[in-house]
């Protein structure tokens, strides 16, 4: 096994990655970052700062790409696509050029490329990609990373649903049981696949453990739940007894008020971390009861800021 010591986030200041990169510095691995602030050690517009950047790194983590929490008008759409699709398209030249680049490429990527799924769980092997606008991306998104002119390794991440405290993805749901909406969303049947910020990260770990691993990888707790069970949970954990419904037509009106789209919640999501479970991963939370305990005991009471597209 070897060593990790020196580890380059592209997008570190977002929710994951600031997580990641946490986590890794705890460990006493140098962390070194590529953004588009000069606070970053390497910017986009610098293409030798980020081959200077890559040099020598063990690994390469991208989590690059604007927040899809938003409408998808063509200004919005267009920052989605280019955000993911050019940034990747930018590190795979990077790394071509580099001298000593890292033995691993890992790149975001997300459980939304599999078709909406009632019947049965999807896994890299036999799950089937689906179609619209977001798996348009993702589509596009893998494509860029695979084709990328490196012989590194290289890994796509299909995460799914990220929660953990202070995190944006789990924040709707808790002030919607807070407030008292905390029933199930639409028909509540639809499949909601998720993964706790804390084993997303060791997912990374072992990924980059584990060498013979390469192409899609689902990030995904092995125990995916219907959004009516995740609603009850939630509720559970708050010590809600009850929660109104939210029935399709109130959703897309909310969608439309806070500038999001419905997707995010009615997509049937059932997403089975097939390469993670066949080499041995071991989930830290692997139930929604013990994942949103842990995260309602660290989430202060009140309404939660969440992040708007």
């Amino acid at each position: 096994m070897s060593t990790m010591n020196y580890v380059v986030i592209c997008g570190a200041s977002g929710y994951i990655g600031q997580h990641l990169r946490r986590s890794l510095e705890a460990s006493g691995i140098n962390v070194r970052t590529i953004g588009r602030s000069d606070s970053s050690d390497a910017t986009w517009s610098d293409g030798q700062g980020v081959v200077d950047v890559l040099d020598g790194a063990d690994l390469v983590v991208n989590l690059a790409g604007r927040s899809v929490s938003c409408r998808y008008n063509k200004r919005n759409a267009d920052e989605i696509f280019s955000s993911r699709v050019e940034t990747t398209a930018q590190l795979g030249r990077a790394l071509a050029r580099t001298p000593q680049p890292p033995s691993l490429w890992i790149n975001a990527s997300t459980g939304t490329i599999y078709r909406d799924a009632r019947d049965r769980p999807m896994n890299e092997r036999t799950g089937e990609l689906g179609t619209g606008f977001s798996v348009a991306v993702a589509r596009a998104w893998e494509q860029e990373l695979f084709e990328a002119p490196t012989t590194v390794r290289k890994v796509a991440l299909r995460m799914s649903i990220v929660l953990g405290a202070g995190g944006g993805a789990i924040n709707p749901f808790i002030n919607l049981a807070r407030v008292g909406f905390g029933g199930r969303m639409g028909d509540g049947r639809q499949m909601f696949s998720w993964v706790h910020v804390d084993d997303l990260v060791r997912s990374i770990t072992h990924v980059y453990e584990h060498q013979a691993i390469f192409g899609p990888v689902n990030v995904a707790s092995p125990v995916a739940v219907t959004n009516d069970v995740l609603m009850r949970e939630m509720r559970a954990s708050l010590g809600r007894a009850r929660g109104l419904p939210t029935p399709g037509w109130m959703l897309e009106f909310g969608a439309r008020v806070i500038h999001t789209e419905t997707e995010l919640v009615l997509k049937s999501r059932w997403v089975d971390p097939g390469v993670l479970a066949d080499t041995g991963f071991q989930f830290t939370f692997p139930t929604l009861d013990t994942a949103l305990n842990q995260i309602v005991q660290e989430t202060p009471r009140g309404l939660l800021p969440v992040a708007l597209g």
